[in-house]
């Protein structure tokens, strides 16, 4: 086995749609889907612009992608439980998920090409209100319903101004100071 000396260049990763979406989500993740770019995502890949091109046609493609990639990462229900406790369990994950991906709330409903992911996403998620006794149009309206106080939790959360309970008492003292005392 060579040892490798400081001089000599690290091995090159070879590009693939998987590490090009990779890519785009520590993009996105780091300064924001507006900062998503192609030449952003070359550059966070260590590669030009075009070799981009062969693994995404372009940033709609790459919006589609990154969004199945964090529907990847939410705990789907596994349909065979209590349809409460498998919803909750989906809930906590979607939030979990979305505190690591706080651009991804915007997206995750507004793609017109949901991927594989993202459809066996909704498939369980329908089949475990359905399966539950839901009507077709209750378990859309539901659905709706949860996904909504999720993405909204999950969006007030990014936007408070502490980051854990260690930071609560010296963002809030100044704000408690302007009520007046009874």
């Amino acid at each position: 086995m060579l040892k490798q000396n400081s001089d000599t260049p690290k091995e090159r990763v070879p590009l693939s749609r998987e590490r090009v979406l990779r890519g785009a989500i520590a993009v996105a993740d780091s300064a924001g889907v507006r900062a998503l770019t192609i030449r952003s995502l070359a550059a966070e890949l260590g590669v030009t612009p075009m070799s981009v091109y062969y693994y995404v046609a372009n940033k709609s493609e790459i919006l589609d992608g990154i969004v199945d990639e964090v529907f990847a990462e939410i705990d789907l229900p596994p349909g065979d439980g209590d349809w409460r406790s498998e919803i909750l369990r989906r809930a906590r994950s979607a939030r979990q998920v979305l505190s690591r991906h706080p651009w991804a709330i915007a997206l995750l409903e507004s793609r017109k090409t949901p991927g594989p992911t993202t459809l066996i996403h909704h498939d369980a998620m329908i089949g475990t209100l359905r399966n539950a006794g839901f009507s077709v149009e209750m378990t859309a309206h539901a659905y709706a319903l949860l996904d909504s106080y999720v993405y909204g939790f999950a969006i007030q959360e990014a936007a408070l101004p502490f980051h854990g309970p260690e930071t609560v008492a010296e963002v809030a003292e100044p704000m408690m100071e302007q009520f007046p005392r009874r």
